[in-house]
């Protein structure tokens, strides 16, 4: 009799084997913080800003990042100006946002991505790992046991 834990390692080492996902060499798994029910978190950085967090949000067409964290970019040659978007939050409401492109984002501890488009939330506001940087990433996995996400095409980080 199979053992419950080892059914989801199998089916990712099956999805890995049959080519669906690229080669473990090549995937980064982050962990992932849960910090409620269903939030999930990840460490990245950008230059300017250090160190910060972005709750992953597949859920969001865009990544997300505040305002303050922006001027931080901005000061650091990180991010440039793209254009504006309409955004539709959650209740129904639409907000015009500024549109930047961050030129260097690593997630955890390995996955360089670049050239990044993010939209700019008011203040000090949550920001969001949303598809516009997942997609430059995929294929990825998201999970919950453990809370990991994983990630191919991500660039190396260098000195």
């Amino acid at each position: 009799m199979m053992r419950p834990f080892l059914k989801p390692v199998l089916g990712v080492l099956t999805l890995l084997n049959s080519g669906l996902l690229p080669a473990a060499d090549s995937f980064h798994v982050i962990p992932m913080n849960q910090k409620q029910l269903a939030t999930y978190y990840i460490e990245a950085s950008m230059q300017g800003s250090g160190n910060v967090e972005f709750m992953v949000d597949t859920g969001a067409g865009y990544t997300t990042i505040n305002e303050v964290t922006l001027q931080q970019l901005l000061q650091a040659n990180n991010a440039e100006y793209v254009g504006e978007l309409t955004g539709v939050m959650a209740d129904g409401t639409q907000l015009r946002l500024p549109v930047y492109s961050i030129k260097r984002l690593v997630l955890g501890a390995g996955c360089v991505l670049t050239n990044i488009e993010a939209a700019v939330f008011p203040d000090k506001t949550r920001m969001l790992l949303g598809l516009s940087a997942l997609k430059k990433a995929a294929p990825f996995t998201f999970s919950t046991n453990p809370p990991s996400l994983g990630l191919s095409n991500c660039g190396a980080v260098t000195g």
